[in-house]
């Protein structure tokens, strides 16, 4: 029997198996959320997690059967065994009338002052980053677009920065996006955006080819002694299409376009079948994160093969002391 330790309901967790060496560690019980968890849906995948009163709340990407994209409310007890609704999530005006919406896909979320702020890929003549907030996660409402087209992995910090709201994106194009380097905008109020700076950028192939080809911010940062932890994906195009992985870095606390450290090797890469076999082959793409400092512990949700929910272990601690140790 798998053995899974929640206390106080704060985040999941599983020890590490004792042949591992590595800094990350998958969940045994893999994947945790299938790609036919709601009867319309084609795969579930590339989805955010967060606490919420005595359990966890998400927002969950379900591609259903015609292959459309869009968001779903969820809810867990532990983490790992959700109950998602059948129907997507239907947003009213929040601080627009313009709601327009082709598709919704790859969300972000995170409390920040008093509510729950989400992100998402938003269709709006090509895809951008679509802003929303919810105080209940049934009562959902939907704000201007943060920039123009084409943006993809908007991912909000959890505080402000210098006394603005910050958010990291991944400019790209209208297609299966062949470049695409991590920048940081500021905004007074949630609606408009600027001060646009360029964080990082995909490296060279000699460098560290697992993330030469594009790269783009995965769950809501951290902040640490060390400064802000970053996980992040990366993308080399190989002979048999992309491949995602996962990397940290480290950013400035204060100017969060300064890079302190940034990984070379990947901390996770696709493996096990359910990452390698799917819609999408070859995918880890991390999109959430729960932490607690005090237990020295870190639960990364992911997207396998864009097709199924995963989840990944390892030590905050651990994790940082790899991405200084690490760094390119």
């Amino acid at each position: 029997m798998i053995k899974l330790t929640i206390e106080k309901a704060t985040i999941p967790w599983q020890e590490k198996p004792k042949d591992s060496k590595d800094v990350i560690w998958r969940y045994s019980a893999n994947p945790i959320i299938d790609r036919y968890a709601i009867p319309s849906s084609n795969s579930i995948f590339n989805s955010a997690v967060v606490q919420f009163k005595d359990g966890y709340a998400g927002v969950f990407r379900c591609d259903n059967k015609a292959v459309q994209m869009n968001i779903f409310a969820g809810f867990s007890k532990n983490g790992i065994d959700w109950v998602i609704n059948h129907e997507p999530i239907k947003m009213k005006a929040g601080n627009t009338e313009m709601i327009a919406s082709d598709y919704k896909y790859d969300p972000r979320v995170v409390f920040i002052e008093d509510r729950y702020w989400i992100t998402w890929c938003n269709g709006y003549h090509g895809p951008t980053i679509g802003i929303g907030y919810t105080f209940d996660f049934k009562e959902f409402f939907q704000c201007e677009n943060a920039f123009l087209p084409f943006n993809r992995n908007g991912v909000l910090f959890p505080q402000k920065i210098n006394g603005k709201y910050a958010m990291l994106s991944r400019p790209s194009d209208n297609g299966h996006t062949p470049f695409g380097d991590i920048y940081i905008s500021y905004s007074p109020d949630m609606k408009y955006w600027g001060e646009h700076r360029c964080v990082m950028k995909a490296t060279a192939f000699e460098d560290s080819a697992w993330q030469c080809t594009k790269i783009g911010a995965g769950p809501i940062p951290i902040l640490t002694d060390e400064g802000w932890l970053m996980i992040y994906h990366g993308v080399i195009n190989t002979c048999n299409g992309f491949r995602y992985a996962m990397g940290t870095a480290l950013l400035d606390e204060k100017e969060p376009d300064k890079v302190k450290y940034r990984t070379q090797p990947y901390l996770l890469g696709p493996a096990e079948q359910y990452e390698m076999v799917g819609d999408v082959p070859n995918v880890v793409f991390p999109c959430a994160a729960l932490h607690d400092v005090e237990e020295d512990k870190l639960a990364i949700y992911y997207g396998a093969a864009d097709t199924v929910v995963a989840l990944a272990f390892g030590k905050l601690s651990e994790v940082i002391q790899f991405t200084k140790d690490n760094s390119l």
